[in-house]
């Protein structure tokens, strides 16, 4: 008889347990996903187009090889001395961004290349001519409309295109012939600086990134113009004991202050320093105008928690993602970063977002800020380590983002929600302590559960396409160029 409301109290706990997990098991009303908006419509997303060109360098790399290099210095000096001569033209006039020198610098810049990937000639030239091109262009762009798709596009043809000429290059040397540090405009400042790997670094800088996370890839290449970099910090350097501190907004804890040296020493695959200006009016009326924007930035994060902002609303101040440390504290004297501002108009992308929870499509990109004219780039880390991964993660990411135009969706452990929820509210327990929670504080227990998913596909296309790319470098003797990542990576998602 006693056996009797035992078994009922056990079926009962069951009961309420099994009620409990389905009732956690319903799912979040999923937020609708706008078309996008007339102004993003109208630009649409870059595509290079031309796959059939990149082959014919890849071509021209390997006949260089065969034929031993002969007369292929004398080439590239030729070609660079071309090269040269244009962008002698562009500091000698103003041109408008679709003027037919761009195009021509262009054509120089990639044909180029093969020669020097495939015989590691003049490669200290070639280094020097694209920052010094670099250079020339932004400040051809200063006269441009930022808001206009051919400024865009010209800019970030040769700045993107570029970068990966030369970082096909640097995949190619052998180790140690391209240093790790480029540099570029030394654009002078009055604001306080320190040292920092070799390069001097002023208060009012702005640091953009690379992390090495699979969603760092996304977001680096999740826009209408795919870049390279994920993540945005602004250097603030004390004037009195000349210490340096970086401040900046991350997902688990939102906006921070580090110290150079743990920033510096936080995974990342690349960092480029950005730095205001000297010439513009802003800085003439008030050359500490970079160090007053840092000073604020990092009182107000020393203030109290300010949350991380997963809709990627760059006007509210609220809550700040990264790019908004930079933005709004520049803002808040008067200056307005990204010039020309990011959009995400691919409708496949647009929907995975939302699932991450963004809400603005319009923003501020971190790769974009290197195509602002009001920026200098004076400075760039990398080596072929964490360069190889970085392109390792971009070929898997494009892939990935193919498939979402084509409707797939993130696939995560649902079953799992009724446990990550329980987690969700221990971590919101914990944030109400002061403390950081396994579930970022803004992230839904949805969105943790399709992160892990993401983050799963894509380590699983990363590590078959690793092997892929070592098989293709040992058939052929050489790494394998971006485009082939993207073939092989293709490859790995069939199932091949």
């Amino acid at each position: 008889m006693k056996s009797k409301p035992l078994l009922t109290r056990i079926l009962t706990v069951l009961a309420t347990l099994c009620g409990l997990y389905l009732l956690l098991l319903i799912p979040e009303t999923p937020n609708p996903v706008d078309a996008p908006e007339n102004s993003a419509a109208r630009h649409g997303a870059f595509a290079w187009n031309q796959d059939a060109y990149w082959q014919s360098l890849e071509v021209a790399f390997r006949e260089v090889r065969q034929s031993d290099c002969k007369g292929a210095e004398q080439q590239v000096g030729s070609r660079l001395r071309e090269a040269r001569a244009l962008l002698q033209l562009l500091t000698a006039e103003d041109l408008e961004p679709e003027a037919p020198e761009f195009a021509e610098i262009e054509r120089v810049l990639f044909e180029t290349a093969p020669a020097v990937a495939g015989c590691g000639v003049v490669l200290s030239e070639y280094v020097r001519f694209v920052s010094d091109m670099r250079a020339a262009v932004k400040r051809q762009s200063e006269q441009w409309d930022m808001g206009s798709d051919a400024s865009k596009r010209t800019l970030y043809r040769l700045l993107y295109g570029a970068r990966g000429a030369l970082e096909e290059i640097m995949i190619q040397a052998p180790a140690g012939s391209v240093p790790p540090l480029i540099t570029g405009a030394d654009e002078p400042s009055q604001t306080p600086s320190v040292e920092a790997r070799g390069v001097r670094i002023h208060s009012g800088d702005i640091l953009v990134s690379r992390g090495g996370a699979p969603t760092s890839a996304l977001i680096a290449r999740g826009s209408d113009y795919p870049g390279n970099f994920s993540h945005v910090a602004l250097v603030y350097v004390d004037p009195s004991s000349h210490e340096a501190r970086i401040i900046e907004s991350h997902i688990e804890r939102g906006v921070a202050v580090s110290t150079a040296r743990e920033y510096l020493e936080d995974k990342k695959l690349r960092v480029m320093v950005l730095r205001l200006r000297s010439d513009l009016q802003q800085a003439r009326d008030d050359p500490m105008l970079p160090h007053k924007a840092a000073e604020y930035a990092h009182k107000t994060a020393s203030a109290g928690h300010i949350p991380y902002d997963f809709e990627m609303d760059y006007r509210d101040h609220r809550k700040i993602f990264c790019s908004e440390v930079a933005s709004a504290a520049y803002e808040r004297f008067g200056l307005r970063l990204w010039a020309g501002i990011s959009r995400i108009s691919s409708p496949g992308l647009r929907r995975w977002l939302s699932g991450f929870g963004v809400r603005h499509f319009e923003t501020q990109e971190p790769s974009d800020l290197e195509y602002d004219p009001q920026l200098r780039v004076v400075a760039e880390w990398r080596d072929p380590g964490t360069l190889r991964k970085a392109r390792l993660d971009n070929a898997a990411t494009e892939v990935m983002l193919e498939g979402a135009e084509q409707g797939e969706d993130i696939a995560f452990q649902w079953y799992l929600l009724p446990v990550a929820r329980l987690i969700k509210a221990y971590s919101v327990a914990l944030n109400l302590l002061g403390r950081v929670g396994p579930v970022p504080e803004g992230m839904t227990a949805t969105t943790a559960l399709r992160t892990m998913g993401y983050e799963s596909a894509h380590e699983a296309i990363v590590r078959r396409l690793a092997e892929k790319a070592e098989h293709f470098r040992q058939e052929r003797s050489y790494e394998p160029p971006y485009w082939e990542l993207v073939r092989l990576a293709r490859e790995v998602k069939r199932g091949n």
